[in-house]
């Protein structure tokens, strides 16, 4: 997967690849996208892991994760399926 970097430093994650991952179209992911149903963050990271990043995309109830080295290279990727946040069972 290739990442690049804009002028300010973010991260810009091509939708077609992304997408692949997810198994869904690029035209697909682009429309979940507009629906508001994909969240992502980016974690740096710190002590041993100074230079690093870790990006993380998730759609429903999948993730998908990657590793960054200093470079932006990815190190390790993954998706993987999430347990959606507890809800209350009260009356």
């Amino acid at each position: 997967m290739h990442i690049e970097r804009d002028p300010s430093g973010d991260f810009i994650l091509e939708s077609g690849e992304i997408a692949a991952r997810f198994g869904l179209s690029r035209d697909d992911f682009r429309q979940r996208i507009r629906q508001g149903l994909v969240t992502s963050t980016v974690e740096r990271g710190e002590a041993e892991d100074i230079g690093t990043s870790r990006l993380s995309v998730r759609l429903g109830n999948r993730l998908w994760r990657a590793i960054l080295n200093s470079e932006g290279e990815v190190q390790s990727e993954s998706v993987t399926f999430v347990r959606g946040r507890g809800r209350s069972s009260g009356s």
